[in-house]
């Protein structure tokens, strides 16, 4: 039994509710949130094409990018000051990403996104103020703190809001956010680019205050989970607003089930060294697998470097920019078509169909690129009908990895890690995924001078593996009531072995009926 997916059985327990226009509301309002970590994404590969900005930061690439083009393409890029710049902003993610942790925890999800806000903000003001590129790598700090903040909370407050029905769809509302402030600021890349006086950057990165201060806003009319109340001991108010967001008066099963899980969650001292514990080595598996794979895919080396690297492979500046919003645009449709799936086709379907078009796409863009570019990086003239080639392989890539690997790689963490352990869980999971992007976005113009077309053949290697994985270890978790998820993993052909019937006492039809066993707990 390869895919180890779950059959819903008669013991499942079903809590009652359905979609209010208020959870639908606070659910857009927290998936805002994705906003200024896509609108950083979009911002940072176009004012790196912008010369500009490149003139007065980054003078050694301004004069490699004017030389004769019939020099090295590959390289022109290459410089560790300019990674270093899009890069610091995701090692500052990484680190803020383990206090978001214990503020999530302690505090409510709420207090994390307000911060991230906040942060994002300060970021942004030291960017568009910048003078030096000091100053542009502080503020790119202080974007990275804000962003760990937000990728801590904002996945976990949507998955704990939403009725376990449409919980796919509405924690995919955050990737869409991502896909959005992308799209927004490769579009203001495109015009600002245009101002004369070459200022226009300074706009590109001041303007991420605006997403910055939408879920500044946002956090501070939000009302705290239910999860969340019950874990900090405010059972009345949460039973009330369990009510409100389900909209049904009797929800007793789910809140007893939450005040089990919160019981649970007291009992654990140290969250992290609980997280070693033999029984949530599935859980943990998947923090760390799911997005060190989302990362390998290569996404954001076309989304952080698509104005980048589509002059590299001879589209001029403007060009470059307006491919840039095509790819955009084609990512915020996709993530579309996931909202749609992915509580209809499940997880597991999305992930193995985005991978094999990811797969197909690569090859074709290596092979595209090598034929034009060979491995001395001097193409000669570019026909119009390559440049449409490899732009439509690119899209159809960006489509694959939207409604996949990209809302997926947020959705499946955060809804499979039992509440004594999300907090923490979702910080490895968020701590990988910065690591992971901290190295691919730091050595990715390096690699891109030494390996060339080779670069995509190395990441379309890694979605086989990525695809192989998700294949055998990923159960399928639509339709599963977040604090039942010990039931997928008790019921499939390699994780049983880890998680036995004793364990998740809370919350579990399936599994109380054999508790009686009283089996205890194994350790490492």
């Amino acid at each position: 039994m390869a895919g180890g997916g779950f059959v819903v059985g008669d013991g499942q327990k079903a809590y009652p509710g359905r979609l209010t226009p208020f959870v639908l509301f606070t659910c857009v309002v927290a998936a805002m949130g994705g906003l200024i970590f896509g609108y950083d994404i979009g911002i940072s590969g176009g004012v790196t094409s912008m010369p500009s900005f490149l003139r007065r930061f980054f003078p050694s690439v301004y004069r490699k990018q004017q030389e004769d083009a019939t020099t090295n393409q590959y390289c022109q890029y290459d410089s560790p000051t300019l990674t270093l710049f899009t890069s610091s902003l995701y090692l500052a993610a990484l680190i803020s990403s383990l206090v978001a942790s214990t503020v999530t925890r302690k505090f409510g999800r709420r207090l994390s996104m307000l911060f991230g806000g906040i942060l994002f903000c300060a970021g942004a003001l030291v960017n568009g103020f910048a003078k030096r590129v000091w100053m542009l790598i502080v503020g790119r700090i202080l974007l990275g703190f804000g962003i760990g903040f937000a990728n801590q909370s904002v996945p976990l407050y949507l998955s704990e809001m939403a009725p376990y029905k449409y919980r796919g769809a509405l924690n995919i509302g955050f990737q869409l956010s991502i896909t959005i402030g992308i799209l927004v600021a490769e579009v203001l890349n495109y015009f600002f680019a245009k101002i004369k006086g070459g200022w226009g950057w300074r706009l590109s990165l001041g303007g991420a205050v605006v997403p910055a201060l939408i879920i500044t806003l946002g956090s501070l009319v939000l009302p705290d989970t239910p999860n969340s109340m019950i874990e900090r001991g405010m059972h009345e108010e949460a039973k009330t607003k369990l009510r409100r967001i389900r909209g049904v008066d009797d929800v007793s099963q789910e809140f007893d089930d939450l005040v089990e899980a919160s019981k649970e969650s007291q009992s654990i001292e140290n969250p992290w060294t609980n997280l070693l514990r033999r029984k949530y080595r599935p859980h943990l598996t998947m923090a760390i697998m799911i997005p060190f794979f989302q990362q390998l895919t290569g996404i954001n080396v076309i989304m952080f470097y698509a104005p980048v690297l589509f002059n590299t492979i001879g589209f001029t500046n403007d060009a470059s920019l307006m491919s840039a919003v095509v790819t955009g645009s084609v990512n915020v449709a996709a993530t579309v078509v996931s909202i749609y799936g992915v509580d209809r086709w499940g997880r597991r379907f999305l992930f193995l169909e985005g991978g094999t078009q990811m797969l197909i796409c690569q090859a074709v863009v290596a092979a595209c690129i090598g034929a034009k570019f060979g491995v001395d990086g001097t193409p000669g003239e570019l026909p119009k009908w390559y440049a449409i080639v490899v732009v439509t392989f690119i899209c159809i890539y960006v489509a694959g990895f939207a409604w996949s690997w990209g809302p997926l790689g947020w959705l499946v963490p955060s809804e499979i890690f039992p509440l004594e352990i999300r907090s923490a869980a979702q910080s490895i999971t968020v701590s990988v995924n910065m690591i992971f992007t901290f190295i691919i976005a730091q050595i990715f113009l390096t690699m891109l001078c030494h390996l060339k077309f080779g670069l995509f053949l190395v990441f379309a290697f890694f979605v086989v593996v990525m695809s192989i994985f998700v294949y055998i270890f990923l159960p399928e978790t639509k339709g599963i009531p977040i604090e039942e998820m010990g039931q997928v993993w008790r019921s499939h052909w390699y994780w049983s072995r880890f998680v036995e019937d004793g364990e998740y006492g809370y919350g579990n039809g399936l599994q109380m009926e054999k508790s009686s066993s009283n089996q205890g707990t194994k350790h490492v």
